[in-house]
Parts: structure tokens; sequence; C-alpha cells
């Protein structure tokens, strides 16, 4: 199965590693990846692990399963990677069947040598 971030790697190869605690994402590029993936195979558990601690109290896991059951997710576009910020764009198809799309410059921290997702706009 290719990796649902569009990488073109097999997943086992990509972003599963990540999911399943194996090792942690070495860049905040390849943790925006394995997020955008954590969102089209439903994975709660890895979008709140892999945001900052100080911020996860304005996230809810529930929350972000149901956004990510309620959409199809079909394409991801990076748009730029520069030091702890990637602009990206998320394609998806939205309960009602529209195509969507988010564009968003999300930035990431470092803490004890583990990228974290921040925030974005």
């Amino acid at each position: 199965m290719n990796c649902p971030c569009f990488s073109g790697l097999p997943y086992a190869n990509c972003c599963e590693p990540y999911h399943i605690h194996v090792q942690n994402a070495p860049t905040p590029l390849a943790l925006m990846r394995s997020r955008y993936s954590a969102f089209a195979t439903h994975n709660a558990d890895y979008l709140m692990r892999t945001t900052l601690p100080a911020k996860r109290k304005f996230h809810d896991k529930l929350d972000l399963l149901d956004w990510a059951q309620q959409n199809t997710w079909t394409n991801l576009e990076i748009v730029e990677a520069v030091d702890n910020i990637v602009e990206f764009k998320a394609y998806y198809t939205d309960v009602s069947g529209k195509p969507q799309i988010q564009q968003e410059r999300s930035r990431f921290q470092k803490l004890s040598d583990k990228w974290f997702y921040v925030d974005g706009i």
C-alpha cells in the first residue's frame, strides 16, 4: 500500500514507523506528512501525541477523529518547507461530497530531540 501522504513510498517505509512508535519524525516536513497520513488513516492518538504538549489542551481527540473520518483525504501538496515551517495544501472531499482544499503554514517545535506540531495559519 502506498503511503497516504503521497510521497510515492510504501506506507511501511514512510509514515507507518512514526505512527507505530518505531521512530520519531526526523524533520518538520516528515512530521507534517505523517500527520496528514494520520488524518487519512484516522489515527487521532498520533495527532494528539505529535501536538506540542503545551498546546494539547486546545485540541480534542474525539473532534480530530471525527474530522478525519468525515473526510476522504485525496492529496497532499507541499508548497514550501523552510526551517520549522511547512506550508501545504491538503486536498479532501467533505461529508457532502464537495472537494475542499486546506492551505496552511504549520509551525513545528523541537523538544528533547522530538518534533511537535505547534499551530497553523
